[in-house]
């Protein structure tokens, strides 16, 4: 076998995760001097950063003055997991699920919650359910940008501005990468290790004055745990939403979240982090377009993520191995490419096709991305290679 030329130009960061995803550019742990430790998260300072990460998330991703924030425990999966035992059962469900968390909030909501009025809209990896069958007479729950299918809802246009039930939309790697229409929105909830490559364990929960009505108006017929209430003797607990946590957060964690939001305000909030977005996608989707033994997983152009790109092998001699096989030779370029030190845990998620996945938020540089696609043709054909030789 003859060994294959690697190419010269290495990524500067080969930090290519999608989730926890790269620090901001120039990150450095001096950053987190500023960290209020050894102190009570309750303490008047304590209190204040916890505060000030709410109001500039406000500011940067440009959320209602009548919307709640909070911090909550659990990352993303315990604010939607929240969401999801406080305030489901009022009226029917429509829920979505295209990839592994909206098929797990599926899970959750017929199996857990058991609820008796039900609809479940289901698609395969790199498809969407039909968003024309969602009726907004019921409560609807999905995900935004499906983290390990790499398929986005395009827009907010299917959601009805008239709607009479809650949309509650799990944006984990959607804030601060994708335009999110807060109108459209009544519970939308996220973790800090995605889009701007915080720590993880903490989760963001936004409300609108119409979730807000529904918790003050609604008790479910299911117990909830200390760390799932938010309302107390019919009302809101508001403290929560003022950097009052349910339980103890991690101050450096908040520090390094405070960090990157104060990056994402140098760079002009959302319209300079969209634009790293989109720097991002041109330099993997010129690729893409240019090679021809990989495809995006998802083939409709306005539904492919922006920020966690799933990618299919589609040479033709791959296409003819069995599944097995493919497995295989997906898993083995992302080995190559981690041995080499070029790209970190980029492979599929364990539960979608074979593949390759990675991540192209605001952290990321353009120029590695740039850097990574020759590295990517030479592990394909390195891995090929192998594959046919054994």
């Amino acid at each position: 076998m003859t060994d294959i030329a690697k190419p010269e130009l290495r990524p500067a960061r080969a930090d290519f995760s999608s989730g926890p995803c790269a620090k901001r550019p120039g990150y450095s742990l001096q950053a987190l001097e500023d960290a209020v430790l050894g102190r009570s998260h309750r303490s008047k300072p304590g209190k204040a950063r916890l505060a000030e990460a709410i109001d500039k998330t406000r500011a940067i991703l440009g959320v209602p003055d009548d919307y709640r924030i909070g911090i909550v425990p659990a990352s993303d999966t315990g604010a939607y997991e929240m969401a999801m035992w406080t305030m489901l059962g009022a009226r029917g469900l429509d829920i979505l699920g295209w990839e592994s968390f909206g098929k797990g909030w599926i899970a959750d909501a017929v199996k857990q919650l058991k609820l008796d009025d039900i609809r479940v809209m289901e698609a395969d990896y790199g498809a969407l359910p039909d968003l024309g069958e969602v009726a907004f007479t019921r409560d609807v729950a999905f995900t935004w940008n499906g983290t390990t299918s790499g398929v986005r809802v395009p827009n907010g246009d299917w959601i009805a501005d008239d709607r009479e039930g809650l949309t509650l939309c799990d944006a984990t790697s959607a804030a601060f990468a994708m335009d999110l229409p807060w109108e459209k929105l009544d519970v939308t909830t996220y973790s800090w290790q995605k889009v701007l490559g915080g720590e993880g364990g903490h989760g963001m929960l936004i409300l609108s004055p119409r979730a807000v009505a529904r918790l003050e108006s609604y008790t479910p017929n299911w117990p909830l745990p200390k760390i799932f209430r938010l309302t107390k003797a019919g009302a809101l607990i508001e403290g929560i939403f003022k950097g009052e946590t349910i339980n103890t957060p991690s101050m450096l964690a908040l520090e390094d979240y405070i960090d990157a939001l104060d990056w994402a305000d140098s760079l002009g909030g959302m319209k300079g982090l969209l634009g790293r977005v989109a720097d991002n996608n041109k330099a993997l989707n010129d690729w893409v377009a240019a090679t021809d033994w990989v495809a995006n997983l998802c083939e409709e152009a306005a539904n492919q993520s922006t920020t966690s790109v799933c990618l299919k092998i589609v040479d033709e001699d791959v296409l003819a191995m069995d599944a097995d096989q493919q497995a295989v030779l997906a898993k083995r370029i992302a080995a190559l490419l981690d041995e080499e030190g070029v790209a970190y845990d980029i492979g599929a998620y364990r539960d979608a096709p074979a593949g390759l996945r990675i991540w192209a938020g605001a952290t990321v540089d353009a120029a590695d991305l740039a850097a990574l696609t020759p590295w990517l043709d030479w592990a394909f054909q390195t891995a090929k290679m192998e594959a046919q030789n054994a």
